[in-house]
Formats: C-alpha cells, structure tokens, sequence
C-alpha cells in the first residue's frame, strides 16, 4: 500500500521519460484518471488508455527529448497546501501547468482560475 499514490504517479512518469520509454503503467484510480486526462488535454502526453485495473499513458517526445521537463508534487500528505481562486500559482511563468482539487472535480490551474475556484494544490507540471 502506498502513502502518496499521486506522487507515486508522478514519479512513474519522470523515470520512464529519463529511461525514453514510450509508454509507462500505473495503477487505476479516479484522480489518477483525471490527472491523466488533465495532461492529455493539455498536450504533456500522447494517449491514456483506461484498462480493469491500471492506466496506459503513452509519453510525448519531441525531436528525441521528453515534452515533460519537471513535474513536482506540491500537496504532499504531511504537508497540504491549500490555494484560493486568486492565488493560483503561474508555473515557470504560464509556461507549465498547476493542477489542483477542486470542489468542481480535478483541474488544471487555468480552469479553476477561470471558474474562480480554488482548493488543494497537487502538482505542477512544465
């Protein structure tokens, strides 16, 4: 059993893009789906596949490099932080992602910003 699944998620994905896999397993979950989702939407990978009991993501490389240079976990659970709408962060500057928990679902940072939403900051990805 693991402590932080969506850490472990994270760090999945890191170390298949530093070994160039093309595809990379973890197992099922519904925020684990929605983060998924989330990078599929917003263009970090490729494809994710929904199988009985893992996800299927299919990494995204452009000209040989990953198209994930970072990703970190911010909410941890020994430490939750906690955003309002306003003080959703900018990650590298609007050129990454943030994707927070919110009472409307799982979003990226540009959602919640714009439905003026806040909540519990999960990760950020550039």
């Amino acid at each position: 059993m693991l402590t932080d699944p969506i850490a472990d998620m994270l760090t999945r994905i890191r170390n298949a893009h530093l070994a160039l896999h093309k595809e990379v397993s973890v197992p099922r979950s519904k925020i684990k789906e929605s983060i998924a989702a989330i990078l599929k939407q917003e263009g970090y990978i490729e494809d994710v596949a929904m199988e009985e009991a893992e996800i299927k993501i299919s990494l995204k490389y452009f000209k040989g490099k990953p198209v994930i240079a970072g990703l970190k976990r911010v909410s941890k659970p020994g430490r939750r932080v906690y955003v309002g709408s306003s003080d959703i962060p900018k990650v590298q500057n609007g050129l990454g992602i943030c994707i927070l928990s919110t009472s409307s679902g799982v979003l990226a940072g540009t959602q919640a910003r714009d439905r003026k939403v806040g909540g519990e900051l999960l990760c950020e990805i550039w």
